[in-house]
This record gives structure tokens, sequence and C-alpha cells, in this order.
């Protein structure tokens, strides 16, 4: 539990340091390496398994004229967030599985923004399983709102299959 927890923290230092910044050239958007998901505790045996979400959201305002999504009611831009791949993201979250639903929900406070919301794009993260197999965890496109009690984002809807189902653009 010790190393789990110094391993959790050295992330969350990273996460501090973690900037979204403008990039000259453009990513490569289906990228595996950009697009991933790898366990943080594979040996333990719990109903939540713990991983490292990495991925690539969000654009610049210009490309949607400053309009791209609607919060209550007014048309808006948020940076590093929605369709794109301006900036690199990297939370924990741990997984669940419900009769036959997955849900993500994040175990650290602000990977992925410090706003009370965060409008995830459709995204196919790359993950190797115990056998060696490539497989995809797609998350369809939502807009979560950070649980007030916990301060956490879950993520509902999550499929895996064995070919990525978005483009993740």
């Amino acid at each position: 539990m010790k190393k789990l927890s110094l391993f959790l923290f050295v992330v969350g230092i990273g996460l501090l340091f973690q900037t979204c910044s403008k990039k000259e050239n453009d990513v490569q958007r289906n990228n595996d390496s950009l697009h991933s998901i790898v366990p943080l505790n594979p040996e333990m045996k719990e109903s939540r398994a713990y991983y490292l979400m990495s991925t690539v959201v969000g654009h610049r305002s210009s490309e949607c004229g400053g309009r791209c999504i609607s919060l209550w009611g007014k048309p808006c831009h948020i940076d590093c967030m929605g369709y794109g791949h301006y900036c690199a993201k990297l939370t924990s979250v741990a997984l669940q599985q419900t009769s036959t639903d997955i849900i993500a929900t994040t175990t650290d406070t602000f990977g992925l923004t410090d706003l009370d919301y965060f409008l995830m794009p459709d995204r196919s993260l790359n993950f190797t399983d115990e056998g060696n197999n490539r497989i995809y965890l797609n998350i369809p496109e939502q807009l979560v709102f950070r649980d007030t009690a916990t301060l956490q984002f879950t993520f509902t809807g999550l499929f895996v299959s064995e070919e990525a189902e978005y483009n993740n653009d």
C-alpha cells in the first residue's frame, strides 16, 4: 500500500507541473502512446482496478469561434477540453464494472481540470491485457461534473473492444 501511495504522490506532483501549451506541430491523434491506460496495481484483486489514463484533448478557441459548447445556455469555449489534440492530460482512475456497465472515476482531484466540470471527447485508450493482447477502452463523449463530496469525476458508458471505436480527434 505504501508503494501505491508513493506512486500516486509522484503522479500528483507531476500533474501539478502539467501545462496546457501550444504545440507548433500537430500531434499524431491516433498514436496509441498518446491515448493509453495502464494498470497501477496489476497484482491487486479488488472490485475496483486503478489505472493511469493519458490522453490528448482540446483545441484552440479560434477553431470553434469560441462557441463550441453550451454551458448553462451560453455558447463558450473552454481551453483543454473537448475535441482536438491541444493539451496532454494524465490522471489516475478507478475502473469498476457493474453488471454490463464500466465506469471510471478519477482518483486524483485536479488531473483533468480545476474546474467543476470536464468535457471529455470520444476517446479510445490503448491497453495491453495480461495475454499481451492490444485492446481499447472506449469512452464516449460526455460532460461530467465534479462530485461535490468527493471532488472526483465519473465517466459512464465505457466499453472495451478489439479495435479503436473513436479516431481520437
